[in-house]
This record gives C-alpha cells, structure tokens and sequence, in this order.
C-alpha cells in the first residue's frame, strides 16, 4: 500500500507560561485511507471523522475550549493536496522499497473489575508502520461489535511508526474471556492478546492478618499464663 504523510510540528510556548510544547499535525491519505489528527505533547486533542464530515475534540471536558480553523473545510482540501503528492511519488518513486514494523499490542482495563458494573476493555497497539491495522474483539471466542470503537493513529516522532487504541465496552462476568486482534501487512497472522475476568476479594488478605495475629496474641497469653502458674508451683 503506497501513502503520503504529511507531518507539521510546532513548538507552542503560552504568553502566561514558562512550559515549552509540542503541537503536531498529522495528515495521511493513501488509495483507500485518509487521516487529520492534531496533537500536543504525545496526545491527540482533535481528529477529523470523514464519515460523519466533522471535527471531533478528544480532550476531556473540563479541558479548555478551543477552534481548529477551517475545520473539515480544511482537510478535505489538505487530502486533496496529499493525493497529487501521493499519485507524483508513485509514478516517480517506483523503485523505493516500502518499510514496514510489525505492532505489539496489550490488553487492560479502564477502571477495576467488579462484577455486573459497566467497564471499559482497552487494547493499545503501537509501533505499526503502515499505518492500516484491523481490529476484531471476541467474548468467549465469538466475535463482538458492539461496544467497539476506533481511535485514529498517532504517530511517534522518535521512529516514525504509529500507535492506536481500540476499546470494547463491556460488563464483566465471572469466567469470561476476552480478546483483541491486530491484523497487519508485516503480520503473517494476526496478533491476538487475550484478557479474563479476574476479580479480586478485597479485605481477604486483611482478615487473614488479622487472624494469624490474633491466633498468635491468644498463644502467647496461653504461654505466658503456663509458664506463671509454673513458677508460682
């Protein structure tokens, strides 16, 4: 697959701050692809969704509020520019040889597991070049939809590969299995991790202490009264 990346950094300094950071822009397209995401210090705030024709914001709510001018506008005309680039460099580049890096992926929670409360499985997948992976979840080795999203990719600066998170939204239930897997062009099948529905006994290890303590308190004055009575005899 031949893509086009093209990718702004800035370093941003706020007049009120004395903290330098690190903005990017990131805009991808290939025969079948397209991607705008824009980011600060390692973390993307804002991305296009070609879909829905709209900018989603990526930061939290009580984040400060902010405007990316020109919008979807913009990066419909910044794909354009991408693919005239992208269709030069195909025709006059036909002997570059494409470098690919398999991902790694793990496979967690969001929150601690109770059972029958709602929770958030998260599968981080990182060090992918190129940037195309396919993401399928399974419960109890079925495949599941719903629940599923999709983030964009974000690159690393250091290397050049990508990173992306998939979530699955879930309410855990004793015994049940779950898994997430990558498929990729370096892949020759695809990378699976799986995860279970582990739930721990809170206060156990503490009963248990307390016992053993306890147990060890009552030996000791069973002892010490043998060996007073002892004495007095």
């Amino acid at each position: 697959m031949k893509l086009c990346l093209i990718l702004v950094c800035a370093a941003l300094l706020p007049a009120e701050a004395k903290v330098m950071h690190r903005g990017i822009g990131l805009f991808l397209c290939s025969e079948t692809d397209r991607e705008v995401v824009y980011g600060i210090d390692g973390g993307e705030v804002y991305h296009i969704d070609f879909n829905s024709m709209k900018g989603v914001k990526t930061l939290p709510a009580f984040g400060d509020d902010y405007i990316f001018p020109g919008d979807y506008e913009g990066s419909i005309s910044n794909m354009e520019i991408c693919k005239l680039n992208l269709d030069y460099w195909v025709k006059h580049d036909t002997d570059i040889e494409e470098t690919v890096d398999a991902p790694q992926s793990s496979i967690y929670s969001k929150d601690d597991v109770e059972l029958g409360s709602k929770n958030t499985l998260i599968c981080h997948i990182t060090g992918f070049y190129p940037p195309h992976v396919e993401v399928t979840w399974t419960r109890n080795n079925v495949n599941v939809t719903d629940g599923v999203s999709l983030g964009s990719y974000y690159p690393n600066p250091e290397d050049g590969t990508f990173n992306l998170i998939s979530t699955l939204s879930f309410t855990p239930e004793e015994g049940d299995i779950y898994s997430c897997s990558v498929q990729h062009t370096a892949l020759d099948r695809a990378l699976t991790k799986t995860w279970d529905v582990q739930v721990s006994l809170p206060g156990v290890g503490a009963s248990v202490f307390c016992g053993v303590g306890l147990a060890g308190g009552l030996l000791g004055v069973a002892v010490g009264t043998f060996f007073l009575i002892k004495g007095s005899n």
